[in-house]
């Protein structure tokens, strides 16, 4: 007998649901911390997606990628609190993820020329699996190869060339 875990895709209608949830709770937060924000809901890649813009720049004191990592939390929690399934939504405040993805791209780079000067691997620092991911999809991006290593918040990216 195995023991093999099935992890069945969310369905499109429990995606659309997280993200209307997670746009009440996010919502609800803006109002308490009296900021401004339009919502954006989509679905892409199995995931459930909330963005939140403001022309006034008002959001930029949440856009810090750790508290934008923190606020997905949160939101993840409420979501599952309401579905009663883990959430893998994303949340994006004030373009906080192309930013953040530009950061990697540049940290990326910065381990290219270690290779480029000789050495057999490049580790990046710990990030969330959200961040490794970005990095994976960079590094394959520049024909390289990339594994994650470590546990828990010590979870790393190390980058080799194939």
């Amino acid at each position: 007998m195995t023991n093999d875990t099935v992890i069945e895709e969310p369905t499109q209608e429990l995606l659309e649901r997280e993200g209307d949830i997670a746009a009440d709770y996010i919502e609800g937060l803006l109002d308490i911390a009296d900021l401004d924000g339009d919502l954006t809901l989509d679905v892409k890649h199995g995931r459930a997606y909330v963005s939140v813009e403001d022309e006034s720049d008002s959001l930029r004191v949440l856009s810090a990628p750790e508290t934008v990592q923190a606020l997905q939390e949160l939101t993840r929690i409420a979501v599952q609190n309401q579905t009663g399934q883990f959430s893998r939504l994303i949340l994006d405040v004030a373009g906080s993820r192309d930013t953040r993805r530009r950061q990697l791209e540049k940290l990326v780079d910065h381990a290219v020329e270690k290779l480029d000067d000789g050495a057999s691997q490049a580790s990046l620092p710990a990030m969330s699996s959200y961040e490794r991911k970005l990095v994976h999809d960079i590094v394959a991006e520049k024909g390289l190869v990339s594994e994650s290593y470590g546990d828990g918040v010590e979870r790393h990216t190390v980058i080799r060339r194939r």
